[in-house]
């Protein structure tokens, strides 16, 4: 690990100057998984910002119905809160799913949104990685590739966003509040949060240099039931190969609304519009979920070891969407 300065702030205005104020400063919360990047010298910041003197650690209703959780609150607490277990099951149950219970009891809210790829060759410091260093090249591509992107990918990029929390915020179309240096705040739909890799794979997010994330808020829990269902290669303390967030609204055997996001797929959390569609009134079989599937995996393309993933999707999906729509 190289040298490198360290502060304490105790506002979030300070957070976002300070880091702004040095190039290569971090914030640096939990620090589950910066500090595992910065024992192998893939993340080498030159100052960091402690940020957990600054409060954000509450959950609280809001006016709409909804629920604003900030950014400092940990993983642990956020899936024990009841007002989350009772109105929003699919982002306890997607919390529950990741990690260990020691890192739940770290890891923050905000710094999960901000988890940064698992790929192999990522934090292997000797192979190129385009996220690593913009211009060497994409070592998956061509390499061992099994837990890599099917849908959504560049010729820069197929790693995939590792975040089950996130993937259930997508489903709950949750939305990302900020802080600039200059004090500005804004909020950003989760949609528009996370980006694709394109041509710049090392942009992952859309926050600008210093923004700071304050909480995140979600909105009334649409109606039906809420699943999560998580594919890995061990029962914990894995990645997914593929999981699946699901509210599905159904009564009589047809489901009248329907939101899927996905992980494992893709750059980001993965969800279309186009395949929640074609289940709004149609029968909850297997021709309607198939349908759903084609939409979800439109232009998927495997890379030798993750093939498997394509069927994977069809077999998870359609059992998620079978287990919700049971009465």
């Amino acid at each position: 690990m190289k040298t490198f300065t360290y502060e304490r702030v105790a506002t979030p205005e300070a957070a976002a100057r300070a880091v702004a104020a040095k190039p290569g400063a971090k914030f640096i919360a939990g620090g589950t998984n910066l500090l595992d990047l910065m024992k192998l010298q893939v993340e080498t910041p030159a100052h960091l910002v402690d940020v957990n003197r600054i409060g954000l650690d509450r959950i609280e209703q809001i006016a709409d119905g909804g629920l604003r959780i900030g950014a400092m609150v940990r993983n642990s607490d956020l899936a024990a809160d009841m007002q989350v277990r009772q109105r929003y099951p699919v982002l306890s149950r997607a919390l529950l799913a990741g990690a260990s219970g020691q890192l739940r009891n770290k890891a923050t809210t905000g710094g999960n949104l901000l988890q940064r790829t698992r790929c192999y060759y990522f934090y292997d410091s000797s192979k190129p990685c385009n996220k690593r260093e913009p211009g060497s090249g994409c070592s998956a591509i061509g390499g061992f590739n099994r837990m890599h992107a099917v849908v959504g990918t560049s010729e820069q990029c197929i790693a995939v966003h590792p975040s089950d929390m996130a993937i259930a915020m997508r489903v709950l179309d949750a939305q990302v509040e900020t802080v600039s240096p200059q004090g500005a705040r804004r909020v950003i739909p989760i949609a528009d949060f996370h980006r694709l890799p394109g041509q710049t794979p090392q942009v992952e997010t859309s926050l600008q240099p210093g923004e700071f994330i304050t909480g995140v808020t979600l909105p009334p829990p649409p109606p039906g039931r809420q699943l999560y269902r998580k594919v890995r290669d061990r029962a914990s303390y894995a990645f997914a190969l593929v999981s699946v967030a699901a509210i599905v609204d159904a009564q009589g055997g047809t489901v009248r609304q329907a939101r899927m996001a996905f992980g494992g797929l893709a750059h980001k959390p993965w969800r279309v519009a186009e395949a929640e569609a074609r289940l709004s009134g149609a029968r909850a079989d297997s021709a309607a979920f198939g349908a759903a599937a084609d939409a979800v995996l439109a232009g998927a393309r495997g890379q030798g070891h993750n093939d498997f993933k394509i069927p994977l999707v069809r077999r998870v999906l359609a059992g998620v969407l079978a287990e919700a729509s049971r009465s």
